[in-house]
């Protein structure tokens, strides 16, 4: 099907990663402005367009569901490390000490480590944590 030319406000490049209900209806309604008289859209190939639609956002959405489960059980966790001796990998090698902090902000939760010496370990995320003890 040729739909000719997209006008200005149906091509937002860069705007948004996924598309929405309007985005999807600006699409429709470009199509059909566009589409060849003599050869209308088959209704079949638009209840197609709607169902791969849909089951796109309910991918979505589901992706957006589980990186958020993904998210919490990290924070869940990561609360049971406090107080706890743990070996951490840092820029100059393995570490020992024990969980004293933990912050929850951002897309994943941070330990603070102290060390044997006193000095304190900031931003310890859970993908350096070699150990638990």
């Amino acid at each position: 099907m040729n739909i000719g030319p997209v006008p200005p406000a149906a091509a937002t490049p860069g705007s948004n990663a996924s598309l929405g209900l309007q985005d999807f209806m600006k699409i429709l309604l470009t199509q059909l402005t566009y589409q060849d008289p003599l050869k209308l859209m088959d209704n079949q190939a638009f209840m197609a367009q709607m169902a791969q639609f849909t089951s796109l956002e309910q991918s979505q959405r589901l992706n957006d569901k589980v990186q958020q489960l993904i998210e919490n059980q990290a924070a869940l966790q990561s609360v049971g490390l406090v107080g706890r001796t743990v070996d951490v990998a840092t820029a100059s090698g393995q570490s020992a000490g024990v969980v004293t902090a933990l912050l929850l902000q951002g897309d994943a939760p941070l330990l603070s480590v102290r060390l044997p010496d006193g000095s304190v370990l900031q931003d310890i995320a859970l993908n350096q944590i070699l150990s638990v003890r």
